[in-house]
């Protein structure tokens, strides 16, 4: 399943509208198929700030653990807030080539 998170706003910042837009994706999360991947699509996304990825990705992460998949993005604020989680989470995110 691919995920855009556009469907979330361009601007995704803050911990707060991060938390609500993991709430609001559980109901999708308990259709999820046990052994499908869930791939985390950044088109769109214009900036992605640390504390909203970290209510929104770390728990996911969590969750899923090998089958959450990032999609390359040449966004730069994507880049670095990934960094920033893998380093304070101390685990990283698995990314397709």
């Amino acid at each position: 399943m691919k995920l855009p998170l556009e469907k979330f706003g361009k601007t995704l910042i803050s911990r707060e509208l991060g938390s609500e837009a993991f709430k609001a994706f559980q109901s999708t999360l308990r259709e999820f198929s046990q052994g499908e991947d869930l791939e985390i699509d950044f088109s769109g996304v214009l900036t992605l700030s640390p504390s909203w990825a970290d209510e929104f990705l770390s728990p996911l992460l969590n969750q899923l653990g090998e089958r959450l998949i990032l999609l390359p993005t040449d966004n730069l604020s994507v880049h670095a807030t990934i960094r920033i989680l893998q380093e304070a989470n101390k685990r990283a995110f698995k990314a397709k080539a």
